[in-house]
């Protein structure tokens, strides 16, 4: 089996089933991840110690997901000197505006990536992710083109679908 090279932290257990897409995702392109339930709030001493050890266990990424007031992102940045992506969690009273600010306003110099709420959010993730890691890796690169290019095709084959429905109400 491979190391992981991306950690996916999440706040609770009730964020697994968003999460799994950004497992899904990475698996898809052969990147190992890890995943680990962690609260920012609940358990400060175990989110500063996974995300100090990170780098030494040969983690390259970190995506980091959390609702509420969601600084999950922004303490393991605070620890880690590693890209951290967050996802912010929708749900609560204000329906995730409160996880999306606390996870993109972070003060300078602790920077942490922002992907969208609802289901895109760990998809991007684990993108932006493979992206960070296609950097130094030519092969992975090669896999992204490929994806770019699969995106191309869907959309070119609705277009049609489209053109051709279009054209026969005339």
């Amino acid at each position: 089996m491979t190391s992981p090279l991306v950690g996916i932290v999440m706040g609770s257990d009730s964020d697994w089933p968003l999460l799994r897409k950004a497992v899904e995702t990475l698996r898809e392109f052969g990147v190992a991840c890890e995943t680990r339930v962690i609260s920012a709030h609940r358990a400060p001493g175990e989110v500063a110690a996974y995300a100090s050890g990170a780098e030494a266990r040969g983690l390259r990424v970190l995506i980091a997901a959390a609702g509420g007031a969601a600084h999950l992102g922004g303490v393991i940045a605070a620890h880690t000197t590693l890209p951290v992506i967050g996802i912010p969690i929708a749900g609560g009273a204000v329906n995730g505006l409160d996880a999306l600010l606390a996870t993109l306003q972070m003060p300078a110099g602790i920077p942490v990536a922002t992907v969208t709420l609802g289901s895109a959010g760990p998809v991007n993730a684990a993108l932006l992710a493979v992206q960070i890691l296609a950097g130094g890796d030519p092969a992975l690169r090669q896999k992204l083109h490929a994806h770019k290019e699969k995106l191309r095709r869907k959309v070119a084959e609705a277009d049609g679908k489209v053109q051709a429905e279009a054209a026969g109400l005339a």
